[in-house]
This record gives structure tokens, sequence and C-alpha cells, in this order.
């Protein structure tokens, strides 16, 4: 009974605001209250005006933006090469495979290792990878093994980096801003998505391929500037605790989250739509080529499109900075679907935007408040492996959907892809709704 009881007392079913050390893991008696942030326009930006958060958050959004003016150029170099979407499919499979396989394991290491160490050592070698891509490509030695073999080695590399950078925020503010920094790291990402693929056709189409690669080598300095100089995150989430094995730690994450009913059921949601609803690096390239008759700088423009859509969830969210209900969430990923299918039958550029803008405005807002519930719900002490089920099943899905709807694509055309991949956004949408209803009273309150 005792098992079973403690799952719910997370949730505000039993206390509509709980203490901030319930909550983050650390900090004064101060709970989430919004007369204790900042009012007006600065509750968007709450959690700046903790240091360690800034220097973090400025070194991520710079390397951000290199980091989607490598997702543009390496899906163009592909396409380039091998005139595929299945190829195209199996490249970003790849890159994800591992953080499927080794994500868990990642997770594990947030909780044990100082997280502050691990970013610099991952943030390093991507550094490095990055620096390899552009030197074969700049040389004429670049195959499409060479990238999948990059790719690879680099899903390894986010297989420990993503959950301990999501774990890592709770260490750099008060608990009071934790939903804030969350939806301001969100910010973050999608100013570069809207930023760098723009940026990226740009150098592609004046530079070639190779500059591209290297200014992501280049952002990678300012994330490890950053985070050189960040105070937090130099000792481990259980320094003081008794160590347990590896497999114990595992384990005690996965119990977690199989024993709360909000986490698993959030899970299988984020789970079913990221792997069949957000594949945009696999079909966007086809549906620029192929279908609307652009190159790559109208592809940098497209991408650019769902990143200001993104951005504007983002910072919608930011300056709510509210509690979601679990019908909002269900709501959001239910548009992203509505949205891919209307892709499908898109053969404008100008509707292509308006679609894409609208579907990066519906997957942020569903992953965003996804991530905020995961991150105020779970202990400090569970965090990194909670935050790694959760990249597996954002991230490492992927490896299934891009080459499932990368194969459609193929045999069947990107307008099939794009609807098959919102059909069953739809449907995870309407099911996960079902059995929230069916499970109300666990949920009433959240």
């Amino acid at each position: 009974m005792q098992a079973e009881r403690e799952p719910q007392e997370l949730s505000r079913e039993a206390e509509p605001l709980r203490s901030a050390e319930e909550v983050a893991g650390h900090g004064a008696e101060t709970t989430f209250e919004l007369q204790t942030r900042p009012v007006g326009a600065g509750r968007i930006f709450a959690a700046l005006r903790h240091r360690d958060f800034r220097l973090f958050w400025a070194g991520q959004a710079v390397s951000l933006i290199g980091t989607w003016m490598q997702i543009v150029a390496q899906s163009w170099l592909v396409l380039t090469l091998s005139n595929s979407a299945f190829i195209l499919g199996a490249l970003s499979a790849l890159q994800f495979l591992p953080i499927l396989a080794l994500s868990v394991f990642g997770g594990v290491l947030a909780d044990r290792l100082p997280r502050r160490q691990i970013l610099l050592a991952t943030q390093g070698v991507s550094l490095v990878l990055a620096v390899v891509l552009g030197l074969l490509t700049q040389f004429g030695l670049v195959r499409i093994v060479w990238v999948m073999l990059l790719a690879l080695l680099l899903g390894v590399v986010n297989a420990v980096d993503m959950p301990t950078r999501q774990a890592f925020v709770v260490d750099l503010v008060a608990p009071e801003d934790l939903r804030n920094a969350i939806a301001l790291n969100s910010a973050a990402f999608n100013s570069a998505r809207l930023i760098g693929p723009a940026v990226a056709g740009v150098t592609i189409g004046a530079l070639g391929l190779p500059a591209a690669f290297y200014l992501n080598a280049l952002s990678f300095i300012a994330a490890i500037g950053g985070l050189i100089f960040v105070a937090a995150g130099r000792r481990s989430a259980r320094h003081g605790v008794e160590a347990a094995s590896v497999g114990e730690d595992l384990r005690e994450g996965l119990t977690y989250v199989a024993q709360t009913p909000l986490v698993w059921l959030l899970i299988v949601l984020v789970a079913l739509v990221g792997t069949f609803g957000m594949n945009f690096n696999v079909l966007v390239p086809v549906l620029a080529r192929d279908v609307l008759n652009v190159g790559a700088g109208g592809f940098g423009v497209l991408a650019s499109a769902a990143g200001a859509g993104s951005l504007a969830a983002a910072l919608l969210l930011a300056y709510l900075a509210e509690t979601p209900r679990p019908a909002t969430l269900v709501a959001a990923a239910a548009a992203l679907g509505v949205t891919e299918v209307l892709l499908g039958g898109a053969r404008q550029f100008d509707l292509a935007l308006v679609l894409l803008a609208a579907s990066g405005f519906s997957m942020i807002f569903f992953t965003t408040l996804a991530n905020t519930v995961l991150q105020t719900t779970t202990p400090d002490a569970l965090r990194g492996r909670v935050m790694s089920v959760y990249s597996t099943v954002f991230a490492g899905t992927t490896p299934i959907g891009s080459l499932l709807i990368g194969g459609v694509a193929q045999a069947y055309g990107v307008g099939v892809g794009f609807a098959a991949g919102g059909a069953v956004s739809i449907a995870a949408a309407v099911a996960v709704g079902l059995l929230g209803v069916a499970m109300r009273r666990r949920w009433r309150g959240m």
C-alpha cells in the first residue's frame, strides 16, 4: 500500500502547491507561487537573474544555433549523396539509436557524477565530431558510411548529454524559477531552430557545406566557456548518500516511473508522438526539394518557420509558468497531428510555411509542458534517471519512426509520410486522453 501511495502523493491531488524541497529537491521553504516572481514582461526572463543559469543558458543558446546549422547541412549532404528519403531516415535512426539503447544509463551517470563535468566532456567530444565531418566534406572524402558513423557516435554522446543537461537545470535556479528556466531552455532551443537553419542556408550557398560544420564546432566553445564558469553541478546529486550499484540505481528510477500514474501516462504519450509525429528532419528536406522545388535556401526557410512557431510557444510558456493540466498536453499533441495531416496535402510554399510554424508551436507546447511536469514532480536524486526515460522515449524512439516514415515517404511520397505520422499522433492523443478520463480520480487537480 505504501508503494502505491507515494506516487499519488506526488500529484496535486494531495496538495495544490508542494514545498520547493519536495518539488526541486533543494532550496528554501519557498513554493511555486506566481506572486514571488517578477511581474509583466520580466516574468519571461525570471530565471536569468541567477548567474549560473545565465552562463549556462547563453552558452547553450550559441551552441544550439550551430547544432541546427549542422542538422540542416547534414540532411542536405545526405540527400545530395543518396537521393533517398529512406537513407535520410536511416541517418536519423542511427543518430538517435544510441539514445534508445543508452540514455537510461546516461541518466544513472547524471545522478552519480557531477553534472557539470559530464557536460564539459560531452560538449568537447561533440566539437571534435563536427570538425571531423567538416574536414571530410571539405577534402572530398565524405561518404554515406562516414556520415552514418559520425551520426552514430554523436548519438552515443547525446545519450549521456541529454538527460544530464535537462537534470542540470534544477541545479542552476531557485525552486520558484524552475518552470521558467525549463521554458527558457526551450526558447533557446527554438530560437536556434529559427536562426540556425536560415544561417545554414545562407552559409551553404555562399561558403559550402563544410563551413556549416566548422561553425557548429566553433559554437561549442561558447557552451564550454559558459560551463567552465558555472559554480553549480560540481558535486553529484547523490553527494553524501550511500552509493548503490548501477543496476539498483536503474531499477529505482524505472520503478518510480512505473508506479507514478501521471509520469507513465505522460511517457507513453511522448513515446508515441515522438516516434511517429516528430520526423521533420526526414520529411522537410524531401518536401522542399521534390514537392515545393526549392533548394537549400528554401529548406532553411521552411525549417526556420517551424522554429518561429516553436519559439512563440516557448516564450508563451515562459511567461505563463503555470502547471499544465493533462488535457492541455493531450490537446497540444492532437494539434500537432492535425497540422501534419494538413502538411501532407501542402503544395504551395507559403501554405507550407504557415503549417510548419503551427506544427512547431504545437510540438514545443506539448514537449515543454511534458518536460515541465516531469521535472517539477520528480525528486532531485531521481531526476537524472527519470529524465533519461523521457529522453529515451522522446528522442530514442526516433530510429523506429524515422525508418518507418522515411520508408513510407520513399514508397508513397512525402505527403503520405506526413499524413501517416500525423494520424498516429492524433490517435495516440485520443487514446491517452480517454485513458486519462478513466483515471480522472488520480488526475484530479493536476
